[in-house]
């Protein structure tokens, strides 16, 4: 071990490289867009007795919409084929995601219900995290291909089928949705609690 590393205090250690920094911060962008265009998408075909208020949604009309989402679809696919392949390459999702254990998630569930859950080494996931990201990034290629079956669904006719038909695979993309929508609430609401978290992933240490 160098001297340096031995004077580098855990506070001063990189916890996020400045690819995942960019990679992100492009992510949350686009993911923003996608979800306020596609609500306004939603509108003019609602699939259940509901529809978003306009105040929250991006676009104004359909075809605006329908520009905005296809605009963000093809940042959010090329920032996360960057992200996805730079996160196997260098091995880090094996190192922060894996292993998962049942008994480890029950745990940290249940002391994140009784506000015991510790946060104080942000190199280190639990859980509850690796989970929440494992699911978000799996979500995030469901969405993305159940998107190219609703907008394609004779050129991508195989995918489409795999979905069950044009119909049912609009009800994944919205699902999909829903729940990166839900893992984007928790998220926010994790940041705030530990502004650590955050100053991490912006200066990276």
């Amino acid at each position: 071990m160098t001297a340096e590393a031995m004077t580098t205090s855990p506070a001063e250690a990189t916890i996020h490289p400045l690819w995942v920094r960019i990679t992100h911060w492009i992510n949350a962008v686009a993911i923003l867009v996608m979800v306020g265009s596609g609500w306004q998408i939603y509108n003019a075909s609602p699939l259940f007795d509901f529809t978003f208020s306009r105040s929250i949604t991006l676009g104004g009309w359909l075809g605006g919409a329908i520009q905005w989402h296809f605009a963000a679809m093809w940042v959010l696919v090329i920032n996360g084929l960057v992200y996805l392949t730079l996160g196997l390459a260098t091995g880090r999702f094996r190192r922060k995601l894996l292993p998962i254990y049942p008994s480890q998630v029950f745990a940290d569930v249940k002391a994140a219900l009784t506000f015991k859950l510790e946060h104080d080494d942000l190199s280190h996931y639990n859980a509850v995290q690796k989970v929440l990201y494992a699911g978000v990034i799996l979500c995030g290629i469901l969405i993305v291909l159940s998107g190219l079956a609703i907008w394609k669904p004779v050129q991508f006719q195989e995918l489409t089928t795999l979905f069950g038909g044009y119909n049912f695979a609009r009800y994944v993309h919205f699902f999909a949705m829903a729940a990166i929508v839900g893992f984007l609430v928790v998220h926010v609401a994790l940041a705030l609690l530990v502004p650590k978290s955050l100053r991490a992933m912006v200066t990276g240490r």
